[in-house]
């Protein structure tokens, strides 16, 4: 008997931001998991990764949908609700029972979240979205199980959609979807959580966070592993046929010869990786360099990330430190310029910290890649970043929001090549050992056809 396919529900694809995503994809595609891509809104994004090319399955995009922001719910429905119209015509006449049922959850949840007694109308548009979902998918007997990325309006959207066509679902929580109450208020977290039949995490620190969230649910950790993109460059072997099944090679190579275990000639040269995003904390990393720069240490940073809300930081922190000779800012790079530029650097450094209202990085898929490459890091003890680097064994951590503590992490680089080499190549090591993505993706694979607890 053939497997169900697994219909995976994203809010956008294909992303740059999500390599991690699209290498999930094709992996479990290599693994032989039949899947179908159901994305809510249109594709945006003109520049794609390597892996996204080799995808077999095609995204099928939900109806368009205008923010409700800035508008009435009336106004909303009268430029919208055409386009869903054929689809809520269609599930009403094969799941009316179901439809109403997830109305009224929907409609539950738009009242609990109200502000000033005024219902909250984003559940009306992922209502609608859930409907035109579920019209796709029981026009497609195949699909056996919806899998959302992102705890919260994809996973809602999910959710809803199989209620209405009575099949199970699950969905992976990253970062600020499972620690912003905003993003799930009035408690939908902990029903979303309750409902799923499992729920899978990338870190064990967010898995801890979700049990307390809703003891009785089945949370299940899967780190993302190096992206299918890295891994190819350095030279790793593609995961074997068959769904959760026996094991794979590591897919991580170990550290190339090269800066990382000779001199810093020139000053140390630092790489950290990114979008400007306060969570970040670039700002951190440049007050470091200056004061490196100051003690008269060499040094210089090459600063590589999309905009982003501390885009604005960023570039006062270069102009209030006159940094301009010591950092150079580049935008997004692909895959194999990420891989130059780690392999020409000393060291990879990435300040995270967890913002007042709860945002934070889980492991940055950039410190993976840097030890992957053979670089050491210096990072922060904050959230998830712990499971992967162990203070001073494969990398160096220090407190976040402290610049000092972050140059002096620095300079002691800048002084011990033989302290470089020692956690490159255990940094390495590392990421063969736990973070091989292809062995993750059977994990995924199991969790998905059932195969696994």
């Amino acid at each position: 008997m053939p497997e169900p396919a697994i219909g995976y529900v994203l809010k956008g694809y294909p992303r740059m931001s999500e390599l991690f995503i699209a290498s999930e994809i094709w992996r479990l595609e290599q693994l032989g998991v039949p899947l179908r891509l159901y994305v809510l809104t249109p594709a945006d994004e003109q520049v794609h990764h390597d892996v996204v090319h080799r995808i077999r399955a095609v995204p099928t995009y939900l109806p368009a949908a205008t923010s409700l922001s800035g508008t009435t719910l009336r106004a909303w429905l009268r430029a919208n609700l055409p386009g869903f119209a054929p689809a809520l015509r269609r599930v009403a006449r094969r799941h009316p029972v179901r439809l109403a049922a997830a109305a009224a959850t929907a409609a539950a949840q738009s009242w609990r979240s109200r502000t000033r007694w005024r219902p909250r109308t984003v559940y009306v548009k992922e209502l609608l979205q859930a409907v035109a979902l579920a019209d796709l998918v029981t026009g497609d007997e195949e699909v056996g199980h919806l899998h959302a990325h992102f705890a919260h309006g994809a996973t809602t959207v999910t959710w809803l959609a199989a209620r209405i066509c009575g099949i199970p679902f699950s969905f992976t929580g990253h970062a600020k979807d499972i620690y912003r109450p905003s993003l799930n208020p009035a408690g939908l977290l902990r029903r979303k959580l309750e409902a799923a039949r499992f729920v899978v995490t990338c870190t064990g620190a967010n898995a801890d966070h979700l049990r307390a969230v809703a003891p009785g649910a089945d949370v299940q950790l899967a780190y993302h592993g190096l992206n299918a993109d890295f891994a190819r460059l350095l030279g790793a072997p593609g995961p074997p046929a068959g769904p959760a099944a026996g094991s794979a090679a590591g897919s991580a190579a170990g550290p190339p010869a090269g800066p990382a275990a000779g001199p810093a000639a020139g000053g140390l040269h630092v790489v950290s990786v990114g979008r400007f995003v306060q969570k970040k904390g670039f700002d951190t990393l440049l007050e470091a360099v200056a004061q490196l720069r100051d003690r008269g240490v060499g040094v210089r940073l090459t600063l590589v990330g999309e905009p982003g809300d501390a885009s604005a930081t960023v570039s006062a922190t270069l102009r209030r430190h006159h940094l301009a000779g010591q950092v150079r800012v580049r935008g997004a790079m692909s895959q194999p310029e990420l891989l130059d530029l780690y392999r020409s650097a000393d060291v990879f450094a990435l300040a995270c910290r967890v913002l007042d209202d709860g945002d934070r990085d889980g492991i940055p898929n950039v410190l993976v890649e840097a030890m992957a490459a053979g670089l050491p890091v210096v990072s922060t003890g904050v959230s998830g970043i712990p499971e992967l680097v162990q203070d001073g064994v494969n990398g160096l951590l220090v407190p976040p929001d402290d610049p000092a503590a972050l140059a002096d992490a620095l300079s002691r680089l800048a002084d011990d090549r033989r302290l470089r080499a020692r956690l490159a190549g255990a940094g390495a090591a590392t990421v063969a050992e736990h973070y091989d993505g292809d062995l993750l993706a059977r994990r995924m694979a199991g969790l998905l056809l059932g195969r696994t607890a």
